[in-house]
């Protein structure tokens, strides 16, 4: 342990000999600029000896771009010099000494002010606090909206800025992004650039890259606060739309009939609420044949496209096609064939949409089943229509075993019926015409139709194949006449 004084309240004494001089001294300022022009230099000071003893004299340094610094004048005795001659290119900044001596009194001049007058730079700093937006993840297709402020910070006035966009996309390669000269920003005013990017050009990560005053366009004191940099990532659309298909308002199986002169809607439905389904090209419909030959249809009279309309709150775009298969082309079985993809090129899927569909010229209608049967609560009918009409009038008679006829069923009670196979909405509750219940027991049911004032022929399941030859279609409605009895079907009521 070392003892540095006696007790703690000890005063512990220390003589330093410093060499000084106490008759003169110096003041230096802070650097004024960066400046356009130099024009002079201003300065006040008194004495406070009983006597003028002072000395002063003022030296003015020129500070270059790289801080090296050079005396370019000593200015004594006077108060008010020019400085024009002094080139602002050069010596950006400038520095004051004061120099003080008093060998008399040892005691300063008392300095009062000093100032450079000059033709000063502005000085601006991007404001994130006054306006920033950017979103850092977007989906594709969203537009991108960009804003950000720039502020003159200093109390001389910018001429008209230039600003640099500049974005850096997942592949490093930069895109410039046009923004017009702005406008003269005066003291303390503040310039908002707002612009819209379309994220479809910028899948991946980005970075933009924002620069006010760039390269130094013109002077300003500071450029490290002028810049800005901000990462974003675009959500890439990965997902493939869905395909939907209707022949008149029905989804079909494989091979079922239907309408010599379909009303087809194909829907493409995708998950983007950005980019609407709008082009064409994103739908294409073939048909084969039963010749085995290949049509190919475009937006014209068959084909209808109506884009997608996203203020609905979906993104699906439709198809109306309104093909005639009859009678020139011939009856058989035909395959649609149908791709489509969305705006990111994501396609329905690895193969294209096909379904087969049956086409029978000539207007007939198969034997009515009803179903179930037997039945204890209700029953509905199921028959297949051919052709390229429905009946103008249908309607069905269920009858005793006497052959009274007990309830008739009129077309518009059916429901929607259409070409092809058909199982109605209606379904009969073994009730009589006054809405009665009727016994237990078995009830006799046939089928009246009437287009152009005849009657359409019975169906049997047998259709031209494409060679001329009679086949047999499998599934459906064809040849029940096992289950009719010159041309009534029977059905049970069980309760």
């Amino acid at each position: 342990m070392q003892v540095v004084g006696s007790s703690p309240a000890s005063r512990i004494d220390q003589n330093i000999n410093l060499l000084s001089r106490i008759d003169s001294g110096s003041i230096t300022s802070p650097l004024f600029g960066p400046a356009k022009n130099w024009t002079s230099l201003h300065w006040r000071g008194k004495s406070i000896d009983p006597t003028l003893s002072d000395s002063v004299r003022i030296q003015v340094y020129g500070i270059k771009a790289d801080g090296s610094q050079t005396l370019l004048t000593t200015v004594s005795p006077a108060t008010d010099t020019s400085l024009s001659f002094i080139s602002a290119a050069t010596y950006p900044y400038l520095q004051l000494r004061m120099l003080n001596s008093d060998t008399l009194y040892a005691t300063p001049s008392q300095l009062q002010y000093w100032r450079i007058n000059a033709d000063y730079v502005p000085e601006g700093a991007i404001a994130p606090n006054l306006l920033y937006t950017l979103q850092d993840t977007i989906p594709y297709g969203q537009k991108i909206p960009i804003a950000i402020a720039f502020k003159n910070v200093s109390q001389v006035a910018f001429d008209s800025l230039q600003v640099a966009f500049v974005i850096t996309d997942a592949n490093n390669v930069a895109h410039i992004i046009p923004i017009p000269k702005q406008k003269i920003l005066l003291s303390g005013d503040t310039l908002s650039i707002r612009d819209t990017l379309d994220s479809k050009l910028y899948p991946g990560n980005n970075t933009l890259y924002v620069m006010f005053n760039p390269n130094n366009d013109q002077p300003e004191q500071y450029l490290f606060n002028n810049f800005l940099y901000a990462n974003f990532y675009v959500l890439v659309d990965k997902t493939s739309p869905l395909l939907d298909v209707t022949f008149d308002g029905i989804h079909i199986l494989n091979k079922d009939i239907v309408s010599a002169k379909p009303d087809i809607l194909i829907k493409l439905t995708d998950e983007s609420k950005y980019l609407a389904l709008s082009d064409t090209s994103s739908i294409k419909v073939q048909v084969l044949f039963p010749d085995g030959s290949i049509h190919n249809y475009t937006f014209g009279d068959s084909l209808r496209f109506i884009p997608a309309d996203l203020s609905k709150g979906n993104n699906v775009a439709s198809v109306e096609f309104s093909p005639s298969f009859a009678p020139a082309n011939g009856e058989g079985v035909y395959t649609l064939i149908v791709t489509g993809q969305d705006e990111s090129g994501n396609a329905t899927g690895t193969i294209s949409y096909r379904v087969s569909f049956t086409i029978i010229n000539k207007e007939m209608i198969s034997n009515l089943l009803n179903y179930p049967n037997p039945f204890t609560t209700s029953t509905a009918f199921v028959f297949t229509i051919t052709g390229s009409q429905i009946p103008q009038n249908m309607r069905i008679q269920i009858l005793t075993i006497t052959g009274k006829v007990v309830k008739e069923i009129t077309q518009n009670e059916l429901g929607p019926i259409h070409v092809g196979t058909n199982i109605t909405e209606y379904k009969w509750d073994g009730t009589d015409r006054y809405g009665q219940k009727l016994a237990n027991g078995v009830y006799l049911y046939r089928v009246l139709t009437n287009l152009n004032g005849k009657s359409l022929d019975k169906y049997n399941g047998e259709v031209p194949d494409g060679s001329g030859k009679e086949a047999t279609i499998t599934g459906g409605l064809g040849s029940t006449d096992q289950y009719f009895t010159k041309g009534y079907g029977k059905m049970y009521l069980m309760r």
